[in-house]
């Protein structure tokens, strides 16, 4: 049975095959990414949305494909999914989230990923959550804030993903516990 969260303004629902080139047109350019790692053609974009619906199929729960309502089909991809790998903190599961620009400053990133936390925490009785970033992303720590999560400096990484010397190497974590 396909899950869907519903808040005030937003629907986080399940990824469909329409959605591959929304998210490639929208979601994998470079103001997107200029601090995530990339997406450079459909097919990666596709390759990821898989990796999503997968994600969900084994574990309940995923990024999932974020739509307004009477407005956008798709504006973003937001949710949870278990890190696959270990760096610094460990096993944990992590928020987190891809926003169209033309919806930025809305805050829709916060109330989808508080809804994707909450169910996280009460659905799935997840402990705690991380959310991670490079320290220049100022934007998505903002965010991390809001939500309540907290940095301890001691906690930052690197993130193997992002080859030495690059700028994105360095990130900043942050966690949130189930209260």
């Amino acid at each position: 049975m396909p899950v869907a969260l519903r808040t005030p303004r937003l629907l986080l629902r399940e990824w469909r095959d329409a959605d591959i080139d929304l998210f490639a047109a929208r979601l994998a350019t470079p103001e997107v990414t200029a601090m995530l790692p990339k997406l450079p053609d459909r097919a990666a974009c596709a390759a990821w949305i898989g990796r999503m619906r997968a994600h969900n199929e084994q574990y309940g729960f995923a990024y999932w494909a974020v739509e307004l309502p009477g407005e956008a089909p798709l504006i973003g991809a937001i949710g949870l999914s278990r890190v696959n790998f270990a760096e610094a903190f460990g096993e944990a599961v992590e928020v987190g989230w891809r926003l169209d620009p033309a919806h930025w400053g809305r805050g829709f990133a916060g109330e989808a990923a508080r809804a994707a936390i909450e169910d996280g925490f009460y659905r799935f009785d997840i402990a705690q959550v991380v959310a991670f970033t490079v320290p220049a992303n100022r934007r998505s720590r903002a965010v991390m804030e809001r939500l309540g999560m907290t940095r301890d400096p001691a906690d930052d990484f690197d993130f193997h993903r992002f080859p030495e010397g690059d700028p994105l190497r360095r990130h900043v974590l942050y966690r949130l516990r189930r209260a």
